[in-house]
């Protein structure tokens, strides 16, 4: 069911099930206009393998296929937009038939106004959806503007910085019942699905994990507004692996000690105070006999252009067994005159047309926006309930806390010179509830 949402019907009668799918279409709200959501950056496409975009191409896809209606986008500076329509006509509207690119903008052309979301926000309805792509710092109170409006959520990973803005946001989401939820596609990576699956039934207590992810030095220029300023690339990448842990190991095991450490050069030589590299070593405890395993988390963000946009992969051992996953190298290489030798992955996003028609339905960066609209419309019909999706098909914000936990505890540990933070547990010894210096 995680990678083809069938999870929405595997419960319901056919009646049922065909009562959800006639369930009003989605109203969609964009938040942020950058590379992952229009694939527009410093006044041209991105230099990355999202050159098209993710976001605004799957909501304009969705609403061809009558799953979306109405699409709002809001960033901070309107004068941006002009480019930002050129862009998506000539790498959408151009490229794919029967796509639909109106869109509402806020703020207006002409305007830079940080607050737009603000106005953005009262034009939508309770039951409408939020998808936020912004700097992390961004996340809380923009999530929190659309949960008081009564939309459902879908937040970027780091869904937020803190543990305090987490348990926040999952109050104010049981106040108001609506879906909030992380965009995490790698849930839909069928490699890392199965490998989550194989961990939790075959391979017995966690013993240890390491994971790397990368991008390439240019991306410093990509993130300079908020790089080093607001957020660092233990939040940005990082957060990828964490996840897979949290998601993998419910009920299995729980992180209790985070020691951060880091490498620099490279980004102080630009003249930009944070690190190049920053490790997280997390001690997890298995529940079941308070064994001890551990996990090493490695994120980097000056890396040399190569074969691939980001290097990420992972090693993973339990008591019975170990799995290697390359989610960079599929076993697909592609040479193109004019183009640099590349090792291209269409599970992640399928951009070539099909008969002049986008054909990426099935890629998990799709696939994983559209199962929380779909979510989204299930519950606006009533037949689900937001609880259902604590299940793990979705990464709720109520199952993602230890992720949180151990990111926030990572920079803690950072900022006190490489002091392992503790992971305090309130009385359910699941969801984390604090963090304080480890006293040795």
């Amino acid at each position: 069911y995680l990678s083809t949402c069938s999870f929405h019907s595997n419960s319901m009668s056919a009646p049922e099930a065909k009562r959800a799918k006639l369930a009003d279409k989605a109203n969609v709200l964009m938040v942020g206009t950058g590379e992952y959501t229009t694939g527009y950056v410093g006044g041209t496409a991105a230099d990355s393998d999202k050159g098209a975009g993710v976001v605004a191409l799957t909501m304009f896809d969705l609403r061809r296929r009558g799953k979306v209606d109405r699409v709002g986008m809001c960033g901070v500076n309107g004068k941006k937009f002009p480019g930002i329509r050129n862009h998506m006509q000539k790498n959408i509207g151009d490229v794919y038939n029967n796509m639909d690119l109106t869109c509402d903008t806020f703020p207006d052309d002409g305007t830079v106004d940080p607050k737009a979301y603000l106005d953005a926000v009262a034009t939508f309805q309770a039951g409408d959806v939020a998808i936020i792509f912004t700097p992390d710092d961004t996340h809380y109170d923009i999530a929190m503007a659309c949960i008081e409006k009564g939309l459902h959520v879908m937040v970027t990973k780091p869904i937020v910085q803190t543990l305090e803005h987490h348990i926040n946001l999952i109050k104010a989401a049981k106040e108001k019942n609506v879906l909030v939820s992380m965009e995490v596609h790698k849930r839909w990576d069928p490699f890392y699905a199965d490998a989550r699956d194989r961990a939790r039934s075959q391979l017995g207590n966690f013993q240890y994990m390491y994971a790397y992810m990368s991008q390439p030095k240019h991306q410093l220029e990509t993130f300079k507004a908020w790089a080093g300023k607001s957020s660092d690339i233990s939040f940005y990448l990082n957060s990828h692996h964490i996840d897979f842990s949290e998601w993998t190991l419910e009920g299995i095991a729980r992180p209790i000690r985070v020691t951060g450490t880091s490498s620099t050069g490279v980004a102080h030589s630009k003249g930009m105070k944070t690190e190049d590299s920053i490790t997280l070593t997390v001690q997890w405890e298995n529940l079941n006999d308070k064994s001890l395993g551990c996990a090493v988390y490695t994120s980097s963000w000056v890396a040399p252009k190569s074969d691939v946009h980001s290097q990420q992969r992972f090693f993973y051992m339990g008591t019975n067994g170990e799995i290697n996953v390359d989610q960079a190298h599929r076993g697909m290489t592609v040479a193109q005159d004019g183009k640099p030798f590349g090792s291209v992955n269409p599970l992640f996003m399928k951009y070539t047309p099909t008969n002049g028609m986008f054909s990426g339905q099935g890629s998990y960066g799709v696939k994983s926006f559209e199962c929380f609209i779909d979510a989204c419309r299930a519950v606006n019909a009533g037949e689900k309930t937001v609880h259902d999706y604590d299940d793990g098909s979705l990464a709720s914000v109520g199952t993602t806390v230890q992720g949180t936990a151990i990111l926030e505890a990572g920079r803690l540990s950072l900022d006190s010179d490489g002091r392992p933070m503790d992971i305090v547990y309130g009385e359910d010894g699941h969801t984390p509830v604090g963090i304080k210096p480890h006293e040795f």
